[in-house]
């Protein structure tokens, strides 16, 4: 019998999880002591024992996916209890399942690493592949995924800027993802050409916000500019730490905030008496193929193919991670970080990347973020 490989997707997709998936495939084909399956549904597959045959599939259908958006295997958010990690073991024990392959974010890497401290002691190897448009895991130098999410939103701030310069009458309020971490929105940056060109504002949630403070550079853009563009963290918090607008609903670790850009929005209307208005890409950034990152797709087939390479030379417990050789030229290596040392450690946007304001972001943070985000962003004519 041969070696069974068992891969899960877990929490929300990205635009390139399919494209780490089909790198676990090609890795695995070429390995014929190894099969490889994919649990239909995330963890809930697992408990139901629902698995495909991943080698079985159509060669058209796995060349698809590393252009595939959401995950073609389907995922969940479910929440374990404690005597669910030992029935998962059970399960995999009971399937000769040998090999895991846990791809998700923060939470996931959590569940992967209480899985490895079970399964360890039958012989299970457990390795997990990071993912998250929110590039909120530890030690990694970046997550497979928010490539893409930043350059959708570099893309759209720089197209809807392109708008506002044109008729410069409004503000435009934009809220972007980012629970606890404002890697989304402050990629929204590199949409500036030069100095002074649009997003003029940029708030994260790394710094508390101040509402005075926002109308006054609001205000002060208005008169110079006319148009202004801001983008905005959907986990903004005041000074005390609670989010500026409050949580529609929260479900353990998931929080379900209310429209950030739209509170923004009114509070300039209201106290300013300027017309304003907020957009929220939402879902559309984190689902675009068509500004899917080639960088980020590349590099997630890297990271599938070497969490297949790890497993067959016997390494378990770790997170495949990147660390980053060079920036110009852009170079980064694949790597193995213990568990142990990601699980449910959130990184956060450093210092030394926003600015003394906390109204925007700094060089260092453009130097970090502009090769992960592929190929220049489309130029624009300027006649005037």
């Amino acid at each position: 019998m041969k070696d069974q490989i068992l891969v899960v997707h877990g929490g929300g997709p990205t635009a390139v999880i399919n494209a780490s998936l089909y790198g676990v495939i090609q890795e695995a084909a070429r390995h014929p002591e190894v099969a490889v399956y994919g649990a239909v549904g995330g963890v809930d597959g697992i408990f139901r024992e629902a698995w495909i045959d991943l080698l079985q599939q159509p060669e058209e259908q796995l060349q698809r996916l590393p252009w595939t958006p959401a995950s073609a295997l389907g995922t969940s958010r479910t929440k374990l209890l404690a005597e669910d990690y030992q029935q998962i073991v059970s399960i995999l024990k009971r399937n000769n399942i040998r090999y895991l392959l846990f791809n998700g974010g923060n939470g996931s890497m959590d569940t992967c690493g209480k899985i490895q401290e079970l399964a360890s002691a039958h012989g299970i190897q457990v390795l997990g592949i990071p993912k998250t448009i929110d590039n909120d895991i530890a030690v990694t130098d970046h997550c497979p995924g928010y490539g893409s999410a930043a350059r959708y939103l570099a893309t759209s701030v720089a197209e809807a800027a392109q708008d506002v310069q044109a008729l410069p009458i409004h503000v435009s309020i934009i809220e972007a993802m980012g629970r606890n971490a404002g890697w989304i929105a402050a990629a929204s940056a590199l949409a500036r050409r030069r100095a002074g060109m649009a997003p003029h504002l940029i708030y994260l949630p790394e710094r508390p916000f101040h509402p005075e403070e926002f109308l006054e550079d609001v205000d002060r853009l208005h008169k110079e500019l006319g148009g202004v563009v801001v983008v905005a963290s959907e986990g903004l918090v005041n000074a005390d730490g609670r989010p500026i607008v409050e949580p529609l609903l929260t479900k353990g670790r998931d929080v379900y905030f209310g429209d950030v850009g739209t509170h923004l929005a009114v509070l300039v209307m209201k106290e300013l008496g300027i017309k304003a208005r907020s957009e929220k890409p939402g879902i559309l950034g984190r689902a675009s193929i068509a500004l899917q990152s080639a960088v980020d797709r590349e590099e997630a087939i890297r990271v599938g193919e070497f969490a297949v390479q790890s497993l067959l030379e016997g390494k378990t417990g770790y997170m495949v991670g990147y660390r980053r050789v060079s920036d110009e030229p852009y170079s980064c290596e694949t790597v193995l970080i213990p568990l142990a040392e990601v699980m449910l450690n959130e990184r956060k946007m450093p210092d030394r990347y926003i600015n003394a304001r906390g109204n925007d972001v700094t060089d260092e943070f453009l130097s970090y973020c502009r090769p992960l985000i592929g190929e220049a962003l489309p130029r624009f004519s300027e006649l005037r």
